[in-house]
């Protein structure tokens, strides 16, 4: 059962509407994560990245973790977007220094068609619980945001077996056989699909995609093979939990030359990497989708008054008005120190109310 405590902040979930707020909110990808020597701790108490994904108490002791340390606006559920094709049965692992990997590739017919679609509530059902924990436990002080990766994102893992730089073996499929890259992205949009409304039911308030490596695609394949899977989950999201809208921010990396499509995708919001200038991107999609970004995550290597300016210079870029949720253009480095961190937040709180007046 999740909290039914009132939410004391809702900063994000109105800015990510388009509504008024009195700042801009604040929050960062992989905030719970390894720059923080707690969140290391907790890591070798679990044992291993996916026991500690699997356990539900750890994996909210983790969420958690980042707001003692720092005033934001919001809480993510700590997961990983691979979760979905370990339930499928690719026996997922993690190799230091390599990253994911999968014990099955999927790259024919037979191996897509074998895949199921996993119920949420049974192969996943370590990710709702840790939904319900964390709603529990944050006892309404900011919003839970969860979130999945995109079709896309989670085929070229599922494909090449892990991590890769050519991505040969998709984009092969996706050359050679458009047809069988479609069936395995429908089924991944079903599981997708699912298992966001599954994290919604257990009280997530705001949903994030990750589209990791849609940039990689031309225009006319993004178009194709990314775009509208996203679209497809997106109209098939429950829209409303605890009697208000659960808004849902889309990000591809390297998405900059179609910002215009992103933003008719059915997202409420739109996630920026570094290498785009935000206030180009609101004058490209005007007032149709809120932004999400976008400060390069090496910029927390700088000193705190450098990181400071360049938060002045986001929101200046930005401007006035609502519509704004101020984060890093990717997930913050493990390198980064929690001081430089706190530097960043703490520029956004003083210097986005001004931005915010009249």
């Amino acid at each position: 059962m999740t909290s039914s405590a009132p939410l004391q902040n809702d900063l994000l979930l109105r800015a990510l509407l388009r509504e008024p707020t009195e700042r801009t909110p604040v929050w960062m990808m992989r905030q719970a994560g390894r720059y923080l020597p707690e969140y290391r701790a907790t890591r070798e108490r679990a044992g291993s990245f996916m026991a500690l994904c699997q356990n539900p108490e750890l994996a909210c002791e983790v969420t958690l973790q980042p707001l003692e340390r720092f005033r934001l606006d919001g809480a993510i559920l700590f997961s990983d977007i691979l979760t979905i094709p370990h339930a499928m049965g690719l026996g997922l692992h993690f190799v230091a220094g390599e990253g994911p990997r999968f014990e099955h590739t999927v790259r024919d017919e037979a191996a897509i068609d074998a895949l199921p679609v996993p119920d949420p509530e049974q192969e996943l059902r370590y990710v709702p619980d840790a939904v319900r924990v964390i709603r529990r436990e944050l006892q309404g002080r900011v919003p839970l945001i969860g979130f999945a990766g995109s079709p896309w994102t989670l085929a070229t893992y599922m494909i090449e077996g892990g991590s890769s730089k050519n991505y040969a073996w998709s984009k092969g499929m996706l050359y050679d056989r458009p047809d069988l890259m479609h069936r395995l992205l429908d089924k991944l949009a079903q599981a997708v699909t699912d298992y966001l409304n599954a994290q919604i039911a257990a009280g997530a308030q705001a949903l994030m995609i990750f589209d990791t490596w849609g940039g990689i695609l031309t225009p006319a394949a993004y178009r194709e093979f990314s775009l509208p899977y996203a679209e497809q989950i997106i109209s098939g999201l429950s829209k409303q939990a605890d009697g208000r809208r659960v808004p849902v921010t889309f990000f591809t990396k390297n998405g900059g030359p179609w910002l215009e499509d992103m933003a008719g995708c059915g997202a409420d919001g739109l996630g920026l990497d570094w290498t785009q200038d935000i206030g180009d991107a609101r004058r490209r999609v005007g007032d149709r989708v809120a932004l999400q970004g976008n400060l390069d995550p090496s910029a927390l290597y700088a000193a705190p008054d450098t990181i400071r300016r360049h938060v002045g210079d986001i929101l200046a870029a930005y401007g006035h008005g609502t519509g704004h949720v101020f984060n890093l253009g990717h997930g913050i480095h493990p390198e980064v120190s929690p001081e430089h961190a706190q530097a960043m937040i703490e520029a956004v709180h003083a210097l986005s109310p001004g931005y915010h007046q009249g």
